[in-house]
């Protein structure tokens, strides 16, 4: 049985809801942020020492790393894959890279931007700016496909959904962006994203 170390409001819902989409079997432990904080709890350092969500236990491994998750569900399961052609199993791998390594620092830094007040107004106005590019680009992609990589979802969208969906509350994702907003409610209409939800409790950004 694959375990599941789960935080709420965070990169880990993608994780319960590849796992719904996969139907393997899995269970969750559910973690609270500290409400002042907003800190996962110091529980999570018990079972890894970084104390980082999601952390998935599997045949005696403890995985860390959303990429390296997923990619992990996807060859235990069956689909949300590559696609067979070279373009877009080079998307698929790009995107599923991406998510983490280009999209999210910007998020990041606007969060902790945010949580400066006043003294994090004036670089708010140049991370937006560059947060914008992504947008722009992400935008583009959808242009002739319905998803990430093509015809089909993918695990490269399972990856894209987290830092889109918070990008709806700080980074600008707005009317402005048709195509990222069409996907989104794609998404959050599939019976797994709400089965995922159902398992994984609060969920600020669905």
């Amino acid at each position: 049985m694959i375990r599941v170390h789960h935080l709420e409001n965070s990169r880990s819902q993608r994780v319960l809801w590849l796992l719904e989409e996969l139907g393997l079997p899995y269970e969750v432990i559910r973690y609270a942020r500290n409400p002042k904080t907003m800190l996962a709890p110091p529980e999570l350092r018990g079972v890894h020492p970084l104390g980082k969500s999601p952390i998935v236990e599997d045949e005696g491994i403890k995985l860390i790393e959303t990429g390296a998750i997923v990619e992990h569900l996807v060859k235990k399961g069956d689909g949300f894959g590559p696609p067979d052609d070279l373009p877009g199993m080079l998307l698929w791998r790009q995107f599923l890279h991406y998510a983490e390594g280009s999209l999210m620092p910007p998020l990041l830094a606007l969060l902790v931007v945010g949580r400066l007040g006043l003294l994090g107004r004036p670089a708010r106005k140049p991370l937006l700016g560059m947060f914008a590019q992504h947008l722009r680009y992400l935008e583009s992609e959808l242009q002739t496909r319905e998803w990430f990589t093509g015809s089909e979802i993918t695990a490269a969208d399972v990856m894209l959904s987290f830092p889109l969906e918070a990008a709806t509350q700080r980074g600008g994702l707005d009317g402005r962006y048709p195509r990222l907003q069409a996907w989104l409610q794609r998404i959050h209409a599939r019976p797994a994203y709400k089965a995922a939800l159902a398992k994984g409790g609060p969920y600020a950004y669905a």
